[in-house]
């Protein structure tokens, strides 16, 4: 391979499509990797994909389905090769105002469990519509290297 070619490669664009994942509704990536970035698409809390099936939430609970919406981040990272201590930035957003206090707690306890060796990400939480049942929507940004 030339040196022309091999720095072609690493900075490719390339889908990540974790086998948890269905194929997108529309035209997008659940994330996507050139060289070093990789940005992982807005994931809500449906359950590992099934043969066949459509989506399914979580659950009806925020903690539920912020659990799964981190597993679900967390999946498209490692798809990629990275883990959440290359992730830079994490956007979360939340259907309901009161939610806030208890998706922090889920999100510190979740941190906590994962062992960072890394700084955290910065973060930054908005207020948005989702289709009905839906609570929570995370995307994610990392640098790799």
């Amino acid at each position: 391979m030339t040196e022309k070619s091999e720095q072609a490669e690493k900075t490719e664009k390339v889908a990540l499509t974790p086998t948890t994942h269905t194929t997108p509704p529309a035209k997008f990536s659940h994330g996507v990797r050139k060289g070093n970035i990789l940005q992982v698409a807005g994931q809500v809390g449906f359950l590992p994909a099934e043969e066949g099936k459509p989506p399914t939430p979580a659950g009806p609970t925020l903690r539920e389905q912020t659990l799964q919406t981190l597993a679900n981040v967390k999946a498209i990272l490692e798809e990629g090769g990275a883990s959440w201590d290359d992730v830079m930035m994490i956007r979360v957003y939340l259907t309901d105002v009161d939610h806030f206090a208890e998706m922090n707690e889920i999100y510190n306890t979740y941190f906590e469990e994962q062992a960072l060796t890394a700084p955290p990400a910065a973060r930054t939480t908005v207020y948005v519509g989702l289709p009905a049942g839906l609570l929570i929507e995370i995307d994610a940004l990392a640098v790799l290297g």
